[in-house]
């Protein structure tokens, strides 16, 4: 199957990711907001920039390069009624639009959501590199739905009446556990796509990560979860959340991006 790769105004992809992610949340550092289209339909979206840090990122992968190398895939959505390997054929389509459009772009990075049990099969199966893990936490209300941290910041700097900064107090355990919130903590699997075959050998001389094929796989999938009242984590085999919930953070996520395109318009 063939896209169309248009860009598409920011506010139109929001709304399409609101409409469909699990994580309404648009990075802050994104340069290029990118349509997919079938049959004059918007049916995809995937945006590149960057994440919180994006020189220090980089640096700690191939000392010698810069942002003006890499962008990281900050959203990746299809519509649920394409068919099973679409995601793949986006992935492809994008690594040409990028050798066309960004010819100084040498890696396409991005991580794969082990917390909400996602092991990077679409990287895999579009020869991604993969470079290990790291652990990330979420907040988990009384009904399942997952909340970032920042939410929780920016509601505490509220109570607070501070606005003198730019995030509120980082909550701790206590604090959120009064509060009915549990804390999970899951995996974040790193891949990588060298754009050309330089890249991948430049890859494979210089970086300082050890990019493999030896893939993560469901097995891999694991939480650890420390709930109100509790001392201690508990690990665990079983998603302890309801991953398919659409939290109110979302539904605020797509109520501003549909006003916002509506002022667009």
């Amino acid at each position: 199957m063939t896209y169309v790769i248009k860009r598409i105004h920011k506010n139109k992809a929001s709304l399409f990711v609101a409409e469909r992610h699990y994580s309404a949340v648009m990075p802050r550092l994104t340069k290029h907001f990118l349509g997919f289209f079938f049959k004059d339909e918007l049916v995809g979206v995937l945006t590149l920039g960057w994440g919180t840090n994006p020189m220090g990122t980089i640096k700690k992968m191939f000392p010698e390069l810069t942002t003006k190398d890499y962008f990281e895939i900050g959203k990746m959505c299809m519509d649920e009624s394409m068919p099973r390997n679409s995601e793949s054929q986006m992935l492809s389509q994008t690594h040409k639009w990028i050798k066309e459009n960004l010819p100084d772009i040498k890696y396409l990075y991005t991580w794969a959501d082990g917390i909400v049990g996602k092991p990077g099969y679409v990287y895999q199966s579009a020869n991604y590199l993969y470079g290990g893990f790291i652990w990330t936490d979420i907040y988990v209300t009384e009904k399942g739905e997952k909340v970032h941290f920042r939410t929780i910041q920016r509601q505490l700097k509220k109570e607070m009446g501070r606005d003198d900064l730019k995030y509120g107090p980082r909550p701790d355990d206590k604090i959120m556990g009064q509060r009915g919130f549990s804390r999970v903590w899951g995996k974040q699997f790193k891949f990588i796509y060298p754009i050309t075959k330089k890249d991948r050998k430049y890859l494979y001389k210089y970086s300082n990560n050890d990019w493999n094929i030896n893939y993560p796989k469901g097995s891999d999938l694991e939480w650890k979860i420390k709930r109100p009242g509790e001392t201690s984590y508990t690990i665990t085999s079983d998603m302890p959340f309801v991953h398919s919930k659409v939290s109110e953070v979302n539904k605020q996520h797509r109520y501003i991006a549909e006003n916002s395109l509506d002022n667009f318009l």
